[in-house]
């Protein structure tokens, strides 16, 4: 059962969940004889002391290191760190966001830059996206000083631990610590997740924040059927019915997700779409869950035992910590619309809400409007991009350039009469994303004709990070929003990778050849994709280059 083969083809959840008929004549409907329902219901873990800690701490590390790696480079603000960084301070300093110089342009970074951090006005800013990340930014200009490695320092970190998270989160529903170890190790060396690591912005934050929410829940699976399976150590009469299986009303990892989903919207709104979708599936497992074990009327029962308790432990502790994370803004009467309600009275019912809190509504309205409104409709960027080419990087994004260095400049070694430049592209690892896409077509159709569960976490994390873009394709959007579809493309990419592979060799057999293959085909794949990491490294940190280097780097046409 190391193999993630031989997991995939034990029938958890894809036959265990199939109903009775499966459970009674022990056996799938290809006709394969099904392991005992308690193994399915709960595959057992491999040891951690068997390796599984030290490959994570070394992929961590590896990501880590390349992620800090004169990260204080360059010495300048980078793309929309001139707006991120400014505000994280200004909540740091102040306790809500203020308006900074703006006369003569670029005043207030140049200031910054030369030591001076008197660039803040006394006016309120309205600032168009919650205030998490910008917190999180905060957190390393307190440790570490308002310059660039101190504002790149958070996002760095928490991009690192996207990676450990990801390890062990594919090792849990793969119960293989190899391909957890691939996935963390793709990630690691992913362009753009490397790039979103580096740069004050919000969006690696959200990242993270959406992988450890379906990391607690992937947790929580396991913790619920874990005692189901325990529930099957009571006996029960031949041929009974159980009437509802174990009542699991309060459910740690679950609220844990919750809590997460609630510091992703903080970050950015698009994560409700996320928090919808997986609170559906989680439903869909515990039904199934149920059902597998015989219960009458399981998806009525189910509905009421595990839907209500997973609203509450999901929307509502999302809802809470959300609103928790504005605090800051509610302590302070000085921040923008603060005092909104003041002077416009309420009606109806909303005479009950404190005015507090009826102020931050209209606060969330003027964001809204902004995102919505016709002045961002109207707006265009000639890096914009539409979520459509996303998949396939279609259209990356420059964060910043230097041009015509001249030969001769440190750095620049180009023969007399070709120019230098350096670079920061938000271009995601070729090979790893177009592997990604092919692998995602396969995870449909094995979640979907093989009914593995496993499946459906990259496709629907995947699907909601990507689709709802679709609506907002008449205003400038970006392909580094994509940084949050990374991580459940290598998700389904290192499950179909176990595919390949194969089953593992047991304690008394060598590799078949079917494993020699799939494991001389994956270490291709990994190799290939390090490499192409290792060839585009230079216009992922602003590395000096000769013109024509440069220009080999970009393969289309639509990336430059």
């Amino acid at each position: 059962m190391a193999g993630v083969a031989a997991v995939i083809e034990d029938g958890t959840a894809r036959r265990g969940d199939a109903g009775e008929e499966l459970e009674t004549l022990g056996r799938d409907v290809l006709g394969r004889r099904l392991p005992p329902l308690k193994e399915r219901l709960y595959p057992a873990m491999p040891k951690d002391f068997d390796g599984g800690w030290i490959a994570t701490l070394v992929i961590t590390v590896l990501a880590g290191v390349l992620r800090f790696w004169h990260l204080s480079n360059p010495v300048k603000f980078v793309f929309d760190e001139t707006y991120y960084a400014k505000d994280a301070f200004s909540l740091l300093k102040f306790g809500y966001a203020r308006q900074f110089i703006d006369q003569p342009e670029g005043a207030a970074d140049k200031a910054i830059l030369s030591g001076n951090l008197d660039v803040f006005k006394d006016t309120p800013s309205l600032t168009v996206h919650p205030e998490v990340g910008k917190w999180m930014i905060a957190a390393g200009e307190q440790l570490f000083g308002m310059n660039t490695f101190g504002w790149r320092f958070m996002p760095a970190l928490f991009g690192t631990l996207t990676v450990l998270l990801l390890i062990r989160t594919v090792r849990r529903m793969t119960r293989s610590t190899l391909i957890g170890a691939i996935a963390g190790l793709l990630l690691a060396v992913d362009g753009l997740h490397f790039v979103m690591s580096r740069v004050a912005l919000l969006d690696i934050f959200l990242a993270f924040w959406l992988v450890a929410a379906i990391s607690c829940l992937v947790a929580d699976r396991d913790w619920t059927r874990r005692r189901h399976a325990e529930s099957l150590d009571t006996p029960t009469p031949d041929g009974a019915r159980r009437t509802i299986g174990r009542w699991l009303l309060v459910r740690p990892w679950r609220i844990a997700a919750g809590v997460c989903f609630g510091l992703a919207l903080g970050t950015k709104w698009s994560a409700v779409w996320t928090l919808a979708a997986f609170g559906i599936l989680v439903f869909a497992w515990d039904f199934g869950a149920r059902r597998a074990l015989g219960v009458r009327f399981a998806f009525v029962k189910s509905a009421l035992v595990d839907g209500v308790p997973a609203f509450v432990s999901l929307v509502l502790v999302a809802g809470v910590t959300y609103v928790a994370t504005w605090t800051g803004w509610l302590l302070h009467d000085n921040a923008y619309d603060h005092n909104w309600a003041a002077s416009n009275p309420a009606h109806g019912v909303m005479k009950v809400v404190p005015d507090d809190f009826r102020s931050l509504i209209e606060y969330h309205k003027e964001v809204l409007a902004f995102h919505t409104g016709d002045y961002i409709k109207h707006a265009t960027h000639p890096y914009q991009s539409n979520p459509a080419g996303w998949p396939i990087i279609a259209r990356p994004i420059g964060f910043d350039a230097v041009n015509d260095i001249k030969p001769g400049t440190p750095g620049c070694n180009a023969p007399a009469g070709t120019n230098c430049l350096q670079v920061i592209s938000a271009l995601g690892t070729p090979l790893l994303w177009w592997g990604g896409a092919l692998a995602l077509l396969a995870a449909l159709v094995f979640w979907i004709g093989s009914r593995d569960w496993r499946y459906g976490v990259p496709i629907v994390g995947f699907v909601t990070c990507w689709v709802p873009w679709f609506a907002f394709d008449d205003r400038p959007i970006f392909f580094f929003y994509a940084v949050t579809m990374i991580p459940f493309t290598v998700m389904a990419l290192s499950l179909v990778l176990g595919k390949i592979l194969g089953p593992a060799r047991t304690a008394l057999s060598t590799a078949t050849p079917r494993r020699l293959i799939g494991s001389a085909v994956v270490g291709a794949f990994v190799v290939l994709v390090v490499l192409n990491f290792a060839y585009i490294w230079p216009i992922l940190t602003d590395k000096v280059l000769p013109h024509p280097d440069w220009l080999n780097r970009m393969w289309f046409k639509s990336w430059i």
